[in-house]
């Protein structure tokens, strides 16, 4: 069995492939002060309540956007499962052409998602990634990782709105009835939800406009599902997409 970290900014996604079966993914909240035994223990009660052996897990990857989590989890890997393990990032193939000047800029969670996006679906493919940032990953017809869009995510900029301004509450990011409200909370629901789905939109038309051609648009993040609900530029959501794409460079590199 292969395990992969996805470790962001706010959670790490875990997931736990059995062959090219994804059988279990669970999320945890990211904390850089976290030692790799507290870490460990939350892992092994997670597949312990999944009736997975830690036995059995033979393999390991990860995309890190958090430098210093990186050596904690290498310590993971390596005192309980006995692992070095993958980390998608310079010197790893990815089957992925970057045209950065500056290739190492890219971070590896959204090269995760253009691997993962190009072994499931037809290119061009612009990946939008809905999470503590919001971020475009686009995808040529020929393979080519061409550039992205970084813009504030959903919950910060929430959460921006309460701890910025002197009378505004913290509210729940879900979809209000209608686009004009009629009270501070709604008004807040309208402009976050209805908000980001108009972000999306210009964005993504934009970047048609630029590629000259349509392209398939794929939502993943944890508020991929909310935002979709509310727009047609996301063509499909999947909430695995960089645990697949960590899982698809993982199998590259073991070739």
């Amino acid at each position: 069995m292969l395990l992969a970290f996805d470790i962001a900014n706010t959670n790490i996604k875990i997931g736990m492939f059995d062959g090219d079966k994804l059988r279990a993914t669970w999320r945890i909240s990211t904390g850089v002060q976290r030692m790799a035994d507290e870490y460990a223990v939350m892992l092994l009660n997670l597949l312990k309540h999944q009736g997975i052996d830690f036995k059995d897990i033979k393999e390991g990857a990860m995309s890190c956007v958090v430098p210093p989590l990186v050596t904690t989890f290498n310590e993971l890997f390596e005192r309980y499962f006995n692992i070095k393990p993958l980390v998608v990032g310079p010197g790893v193939k990815t089957g992925v052409r970057i045209r950065y000047p500056n290739p190492r800029e890219v971070g590896a969670d959204l090269i995760a998602n253009a691997a993962a996006a190009l072994h499931l679906y037809k290119p061009p493919i612009i990946v939008v990634a809905l999470g503590t940032a919001t971020a475009f990953a686009i995808v040529s017809k020929g393979g080519d990782y061409l550039g992205g869009v970084i813009a504030p995510g959903l919950g910060i900029s929430a959460e921006a709105l309460y701890t910025r301004t002197a009378a505004l509450p913290r509210v729940e990011l879900a979809k209000p009835k209608k686009a004009i409200g009629d009270n501070t909370q709604t008004s807040m629901q309208s402009g976050l939800i209805f908000g980001w789905a108009g972000l999306i939109e210009g964005i993504v038309s934009r970047i048609q406009k630029e590629l000259g051609e349509k392209a398939m648009v794929v939502a993943t993040g944890g508020y991929a599902d909310i935002i979709a609900k509310e727009t047609k530029a996301i063509d499909k959501v999947n909430p695995d997409l960089t645990l697949i794409g960590i899982k698809v460079i993982h199998d590259m590199n073991r070739e």
